[in-house]
């Protein structure tokens, strides 16, 4: 795709070396919603341009096929890049429009690694706020069949999703914290001061404690 003048100014402001997120957001304010400019920015296929664009993006363009074509995209990036844009465009499109949220909750058995992340990742979301969901018990116990056997992005999202039920549905506190014994997933994890570790029967306990729950 040739780059419009406008797309190339941008992309020298954002040379992928110096930029911070903080910078992106404030340039996504100035240019508002722009999806031509969105999709000419992704087709660079830059790092910095394809946060960029996630954020400048008009929700009600957002198809099935083109969702697709994006996960595809993101799927080719290193691993530390494709999870920052996949849960970049989970954070700031797909959880804006009911029509999205429809289609993430229809991902669980996906054959795309990155949509069951999405899938997991929404259900943990619903719950970190301290709403109990009714469907949390079957959640759980799908967890238990699934997650050694996950690929590794999603079963961050399947541990982030049990964490968050632990902590907040006391009568599932046990079962949460013996899936962790379990598997082990993120044993012995080190964390920068602050932050809670993705173990669960650490992380189950230090933020029960937060909210004296």
């Amino acid at each position: 795709m040739k780059l419009s003048s406008k797309a190339e100014k941008i992309l020298k402001q954002i040379d992928g070396k110096n930029t911070k997120l903080g910078d992106l957001r404030i340039l996504a304010k100035d240019i508002k919603k722009d999806h031509e400019l969105a999709l000419e920015l992704w087709s660079t296929e830059h790092f910095f341009a394809r946060q960029l664009a996630i954020l400048i993006m008009d929700k009600k363009l957002l198809s099935e096929e083109a969702i697709d074509n994006f996960v595809a995209d993101i799927a080719q990036h290193k691993e530390n890049e494709k999870l920052q844009l996949i849960d970049w465009l989970f954070a700031n499109q797909l959880t804006k429009d009911k029509k999205t949220i429809a289609l993430i909750e229809s991902w669980e058995e996906s054959q795309s690694p990155l949509k069951r992340r999405i899938f997991w990742y929404y259900q943990a979301r619903l719950r970190w706020t301290g709403k109990p969901q009714p469907d949390s018990e079957i959640l759980l116990s799908k967890i238990e069949k699934k997650i050694e056997n996950e690929e590794p992005e999603v079963q961050w999202a399947m541990n982030f999703l049990v964490g968050w039920i632990g902590v907040y549905e006391k009568k599932l506190r046990k079962n949460c914290i013996a899936l962790g014994e379990k598997t082990e997933l993120y044993k012995g994890q080190m964390v920068s001061k602050g932050c809670t570790p993705d173990y669960l029967p650490e992380f189950i306990v230090i933020e029960s404690k937060k909210r004296n729950l």
